[in-house]
Parts: structure tokens; C-alpha cells; sequence
């Protein structure tokens, strides 16, 4: 396959009140891999949609090898040679791998009564694009029963099967492990070698320099500058970025108190935890590390009353508890952030005003009645609290940005004047300096007594915020470590169950 190459010159795309794109102009080359990478709000996401077809450039050209194309729809874009691998898979749990490496496209064959589907040719073509890709995945497995590495591969291997000379992923390995995430990058190196153009969008800085050739970043619409990985320092791409970056390490007054907030008793729910037990803090920022499947999220899940644990029980205020429903537990002062914002967080259709609102309308609401000024009144309010950039509190969430949404439903759970507050990944997918405004938050709970448990796959976040940090492994907790006394490496290590010397 010849190298390709994708470009854009003078590319603008304007929205009422706001320049996305702002006259950008930039070339990628096959054979390499090239990070792109900025704040939310950078314009990542637009230059993505339009080379995927999902929207058109107001003003500018984009040359696919060198020819000027116009896209109308994604299947243009497609059938110029670019495929996207979006951050939410979009897999069909029922279906198997084969089906959904070819969906919409599954071979036919004439038959009795009309034209059927070709069912050996729909299994050996998977297994065909699953071979190129060196994979050993069964083509007839049923694609809800992977793990989500594995369907990560699945998604790829779709977007393959169309033979791109253009691959975007979209932020592909924020849900797998340290060693799956390693599996993906080989993947994606032996795809260099067809000369296809691999465009990575991630907030991930850590993973650049393990696979990427050159960083492109953009900033308010704007290209600021593409580097490449060798002569790209970290302080040189955070300046590149955003400029100045807020305080990361946690000050010295983030100190919590003697009070128990809650105390956890042999809480045991199936095969996903057993027998857990610690007691947080009024104010204490506690971390809880481990791989993913060692049953953080369970055990949040659980805390919070989502899913009912078999045994055991939470005493708050002295009181013991036995979690029944999220009701039960957002009256004694539970919140959950949970690791899904856009669909377990979220309503993503309705707007800014209403989603900060659906935790707390009995607090906002007088004698059963709602008013919308009633509700503009609290939600502006929360709004300064948290720094959520929301021009318009009655348009759709989901026109946010990542980080934006993130802190509603952060402020959403904040007007409920939470106890404790479960954060489930809450740096997920949201740019250095949103996650930056995250910690200041975190800490200003802290100050206000309010106690938080801490769940992220980013370990190195887990030593900047947290007081304390429990190591969970296969569903139970196997220690404890003070950030100031344990080097990353060390923390890698106790989540991976081996004894650091």
C-alpha cells in the first residue's frame, strides 16, 4: 500500500457566537503515528468530526492523498479511505465478533425464497481482516462476552475491514489495563508498516512518547504547533496546551479530621468483593488502586446502593447500614460520580439547568412545586462554584465539553450537600487542565469536611490528591500506602499483587 497522506489548508468551521476551527492548516503523513492532542474545547473534536464526514468545514480544504475532497455524510468519508474508532464502542453485544466487524455489509448469497445471508463467507471474511491485524480472536463469539481490550480490537478491526489509508482513535485505551493498553500499541505499530495514516487523540500525555511519532496540538481553535516526540519535553507540551497550569501537587492544609464519615464492615457482594473493610473520614481524600476487574467500581457501586452487596454493612453517624437502593443512600448523604458520565451521569438531551437539578428536587422545590427561577437561582450559583463553562444553561448537556460535564455532575451532586462523595474515574477523558480544576475541587470538598472516595486507573493522580490509597486486587483489599511514602513504580507494583522491595 502506498503512504497516504491527510491534510487540511486555511480550515475554518464557525458556530453562532463561536470559531471552532480557526483558519488551521496542517499535513499527516502515512507510516506514523501522530497524537493529537489539547485542551477540551481545543477543537480536537471538530477537526475528527470533519475528516469523519460529520460535519462540514465552513471555510478551507481537506486533501486525502493529495485531492481535494468534499464529505457529505461519514459514508463519504469512508468510502475516501477514513475510518473513525470513537472513545464509546459501539459494538452490538448480541451479535457476534464476525457480524460486527461486518456490519452492514454481511456477504449474500441467493436461496430459497430470496437472498440470503452467506454465512461461512461472513465467518472467513472476519477471520481474514482478524488475521491481517495478527489477532486471534473467535470470529463467532458473541461480542457482549469480550473484555472491553478485546473489543477495542474488534472496533479497529471494523474500521480495517473498509481498508483505510486513514485510522482516527479516539481516545482508545481509556478503559483498559496497563498491559492491555501495551497489546493495542503493538496492534497499532504493525499498521505504521501500510503505510496508513494513524491520527491518536488522547489526554493521556504519559502514553505519547510509547507511541506516537509527532504531537500536533491545538488550542481554542487554533493550530499552535506540531513537534515531534523526541524534542517534546512534558513542560514544553503542557505550555503548548494550556499555558499556565494550575497547582497539581495537594496543599498542606487539605487535612482531614478524627470524625468517621463512614466505616465499612465486611461488605461482600458475589465473586466481584468480599470482606471489605476501612473507615473513612470527615474531609479524607481516600484512593482505592487496582487494575481493572479487581472490583472498584463494584464496590462503589455498592456503597452507593446501586447494586444491593450480599453481606455486610456502613455505619454513618453511628448509625449501621445496609445498602439497599441509591434513595436510601443519597438521604443519608451518598453521591456517586459514576465512571459513565455521558450515560449513567447524564441526561445528555436535556439541558445544562436540568441535569444539575435531578438530584436535588426536593431541596430546590417548595411544597412540591418546581419554578424554573427556583432552579436558575441554584444552578447559577453552582455554576461559579465549580467553573463550569456552560453559555447557555438551557441548551443540551451534551453540547459540553467533556471536563464541562464532568463538573455538572460534579455540581449535581454537590446541591445535594453530600456526606461523601464516590468518584468512579472522575479524570476520565477530560484534558490536564480540566483535570487540574477536578483536584482544586476535590480539595475544596476536603476543606469543607466533605469526604470522598477516589477510584482511577491513573495511579500518579491517586499520589497528588489522595490522604491514603487502599490497593484492591481480585475483589479484595490487599493494602495500604501514604502517597508521600510511595513512588509510583512501587503503587504499579502492589496493584499488579508483587511485592516491591
Amino acid at each position: 500500500m502506498p503512504t497516504a497522506t491527510l491534510e487540511t489548508i486555511a480550515v475554518r468551521k464557525e458556530y453562532p457566537g463561536t470559531v471552532a476551527l480557526d483558519d488551521v492548516s496542517l499535513k499527516f503523513e502515512g507510516g506514523k503515528i501522530h497524537a493529537l492532542i489539547g485542551k477540551n474545547g481545543a477543537g480536537k473534536s471538530t477537526l475528527v468530526k470533519l475528516f469523519a464526514g460529520a460535519i462540514q468545514p465552513t471555510d478551507g480544504r481537506i486533501l486525502v492523498n493529495g485531492n481535494d475532497v468534499h464529505f457529505r455524510s461519514p459514508k463519504d468519508a469512508l468510502r475516501q479511505g477514513i475510518a473513525t474508532v470513537y472513545q464509546e464502542l459501539s459494538l452490538i453485544p448480541e451479535l457476534t465478533v464476525a457480524e460486527n466487524v461486518l456490519l452492514g455489509r454481511l456477504p449474500r448469497r441467493p436461496g430459497l425464497g430470496g437472498v440470503l445471508i452467506d454465512w461461512p463467507c461472513v465467518f472467513a471474511r472476519a477471520k481474514e481482516v482478524l488475521d491481517n491485524l495478527h489477532v486471534d480472536l473467535d470470529v463467532r463469539a458473541r461480542a457482549g462476552k469480550l473484555g472491553v481490550a478485546q473489543q477495542q480490537v474488534v472496533e479497529i478491526a471494523k474500521a480495517m475491514s473498509y481498508n483505510p489509508s486513514v485510522l482516527m482513535l479516539d481516545e482508545p485505551t481509556s478503559a483498559l489495563a496497563a498491559h492491555e493498553t501495551e497489546q493495542l500499541f503493538g496492534l497499532l505499530r504493525q499498521l505504521t508498516s501500510r503505510g496508513v495514516v494513524l491520527l491518536y487523540i488522547t489526554h493521556r500525555l504519559h502514553e505519547i512518547n510509547q507511541i506516537a511519532d509527532s504531537i500536533t496540538v491545538l488550542r481554542n481553535g487554533k493550530l499552535i504547533g506540531t513537534i515531534g516526540v523526541r524534542e517534546a519535553t512534558p513542560a514544553t507540551v503542557v505550555s503548548m496546551m494550556c499555558g499556565e497550569v494550575l497547582q497539581k501537587v495537594r496543599p498542606a492544609d487539605i487535612v482531614f479530621q478524627r470524625e468517621p464519615a463512614m466505616v465499612v464492615q465486611n461488605l461482600t457482594r458475589g465473586s466481584q468483593f468480599r470482606n471489605i473493610n476501612f473507615t473513612l473520614r470527615k474531609g479524607e481524600i481516600l484512593g482505592i488502586a487496582g487494575l481493572l476487574g479487581s472490583g472498584r467500581t463494584e464496590l462503589l457501586r455498592s456503597l452507593f446502593g446501586a447494586d444491593k452487596p450480599d453481606s455486610g454493612s456502613v455505619v454513618i453517624e453511628g448509625k449501621e447500614i445496609h445498602p439497599e437502593n441509591p434513595e436510601q443512600m443519597k438521604r443519608l448523604g451518598i453521591a456517586l460520580t459514576p465512571e459513565d458520565r455521558k450515560r449513567e451521569g447524564l441526561v445528555q438531551l436535556l439541558s445544562t439547568r436540568v441535569n444539575m437539578c435531578l438530584a436535588s428536587l426536593n431541596r430546590i422545590s417548595s411544597a412540591g412545586f418546581l419554578t424554573r427561577a427556583r432552579e436558575r437561582k441554584v444552578v447559577t450559583r453552582r455554576i461559579e462554584d465549580v467553573d463550569i463553562k456552560a453559555p447557555d444553561i438551557e441548551a443540551p448537556v451534551s453540547s459540553l465539553s467533556g471536563g464541562n460535564q464532568q463538573k455538572v455532575v460534579l455540581g449535581k451532586w454537590l446541591n445535594t450537600e453530600p456526606r461523601v462523595m464516590l468518584l468512579d474515574e472522575p479524570t476520565r477523558g477530560i484534558d490536564i487542565q480540566a483535570k487540574q480544576q477536578m483536584f482544586q475541587l476535590m480539595w475544596e470538598m476536603s476543606r469543607r469536611g466533605i469526604a470522598s472516595i477516589v477510584v482511577s486507573s491513573e495511579l500518579e493522580e491517586l499520589l497528588d490528591v489522595c490522604h491514603r490509597i487502599l490497593i484492591m486486587k481480585k475483589g479484595r483489599i490487599t493494602g495500604e500506602v501514604v502517597p508521600a511514602e510511595t513512588p509510583l513504580d512501587k503503587l504499579f507494583a502492589l496493584c499488579m499483587g508483587e511485592n516491591p522491595s
